[in-house]
């Protein structure tokens, strides 16, 4: 017998969208075969009732031939004949007042002799009393008022609808067995592998994020379904990363920039150290605080954009105006520092996206060319290039420089929060430049790639090209 845990299993599976489908389809499939086996059963009917009349007319043919050679007496004679002889056909003489002269029929309905087109009566037969039989027949008046039925037992005719109807029945049994045992099968397996996933998403729940949905390499639409899964425990997986090394870089590099601001708040509570000493120290104070609040706005912005919250304010741009416009701005600093800062945005370069964030992001490329773009070389010129150029599905924003660049073994590394590189930690910075400027690529369905500039580094923020009447 089988057990209560066998019961519910079967019932996991009766309840499933395979077996619930499989029920559907056979509904849909029986009706659809009962349709045509119907259509089928009258066009069958229609052809033997055909055959009927042509064997009928072929009938009313010889005996016309036989009335002609003989007469009555004749006509009356091969009826007698023909009745006797075993087969379907159904003969009647009857007189002018209605009583059988020859044939095989006992008994018809009343007014039947009266029809003048070939009909489907009901009649009982010579030698079969009280058995009700069907056929198709034909009255002809003879000379004298004699009348002449001829017609065809309809048995084999109801036989073929018996079986095509026992047919039916069996197809629509296998059918249902089958598509029974098909859908508890079909859905047993995809219980299974949906089984398999919740076991896995319960693991994953459990807070071990390490684990993946399993693949069963059908390629299926729960294949599908787990490699997009797996792709955005992988994206969840990489957030939460980086939500553990914000919280480790916060509150390392953090501390030394408030452990200053404590200490310089506490000098300047210091009466002896006088009112000169008190303002320097509150200055250096609001130094620090300003720090620190740039370093929240990068986060807050780093945020915003990977939240994707940003993508409501998009609008259409040329990133060629754009890359003047920083140009500009950034020339007095550029100029201070004795930097060469070179423009290459000749024709318009079109994009759907968030002004103000890529704006943001060429900032922070800008400002780290100026600050870490300086060559090696003594005597060597400063050089600084900001650059617009069309791909056939790309526009690509670069930012190039002359300075001791990146290496390659580093530039996947500093695009993550707080990030800095030994040689550049005694130059003032939050390691949120680059971090940045790869979020709003993002946002953007874009890419930033940082390039070897031989010598120097080349950062380019590529993004979409919007085409016409179409946005990002």
């Amino acid at each position: 017998m089988i057990g209560w845990r066998g019961l519910v299993g079967l019932w996991r599976l009766f309840r499933t969208t395979a077996f619930k489908l499989a029920i559907a389809y056979f509904i849909i499939f029986g009706f659809g075969f009962t349709l045509v086996i119907e259509q089928v059963g009258e066009n069958v009917r229609e052809l033997v009732n055909q055959q009927i009349r042509q064997t009928i007319d072929a009938d009313i043919k010889g005996l016309a031939d036989q009335y002609g050679d003989g007469g009555l007496a004749q006509l009356v004679a091969v009826v007698e004949r023909r009745s006797r002889a075993p087969g379907a056909s159904i003969y009647l003489v009857t007189a002018p007042n209605g009583v059988a002269v020859a044939g095989n029929v006992l008994e018809l309905p009343a007014g039947v002799l009266d029809q003048k087109t070939a009909v489907e009566i009901r009649y009982e037969r010579l030698g079969e009393p009280n058995v009700k039989r069907r056929a198709i027949a034909r009255v002809f008046t003879l000379p004298g008022g004699f009348r002449l039925l001829i017609g065809h037992d309809l048995e084999d005719r109801e036989r073929l609808r018996h079986i095509l109807g026992s047919a039916l029945f069996t197809s629509l049994l296998w059918l249902l067995v089958i598509a029974t045992f098909g859908g508890l099968f079909v859905a047993r397996r995809l219980l299974q592998r949906v089984d398999a996933m919740s076991a896995k998403a319960a693991t994953l729940l459990q807070g071990d994020l390490t684990g993946r949905l399993p693949l069963s390499g059908a390629d299926d639409e729960l294949d599908r379904l787990a490699r997009n899964l797996n792709a955005m425990l992988d994206r969840i997986a990489s957030l939460m990363e980086g939500i553990r090394q914000v919280s480790d870089n916060i509150a390392h590099d953090l501390r030394t920039p408030l452990t200053r601001l404590r200490n310089n708040a506490e000098q300047a509570l210091q009466l002896e150290a006088g009112e000169e000493g008190a303002r320097a120290a509150l200055e250096q104070v609001i130094e620090e605080a300003d720090g620190l609040i740039r370093i929240f706005n990068a986060l807050l912005m780093i945020a915003r954009a990977e939240s994707h919250s940003s993508r409501e304010n998009f609008t259409d741009l040329d990133a060629s105006e754009l890359v003047r416009d920083m140009a500009e701005l950034y020339e007095p600093a550029a100029e201070e520092a004795n930097i060469v800062l070179r423009v290459e945005a000749p024709q318009p370069a079109p994009i759907h996206g968030q002004r103000e964030l890529i704006g943001q992001a060429m900032a922070n490329l800008i400002d780290n060319a100026l600050k870490y773009g300086a060559p090696d070389l003594p005597g060597a010129a400063a050089d600084v290039a900001i650059t617009s150029a069309l791909t056939d599905d790309w526009v690509e924003i670069a930012v190039a420089d002359r300075g001791p660049g990146i290496p390659a073994t580093e530039r996947e590394r500093v695009q993550g929060r707080f990030v800095r590189l030994e040689a550049s930690r005694s130059l003032p910075g939050s390691g949120l430049g680059l971090s940045l400027a790869a979020a709003v690529a993002r946002l953007h369905d874009g890419v930033l790639r940082i390039e070897d500039n031989a010598p120097g580094l080349r950062v380019v923020l590529a993004l979409p090209r919007r085409r016409e009447g179409r946005g990002a």
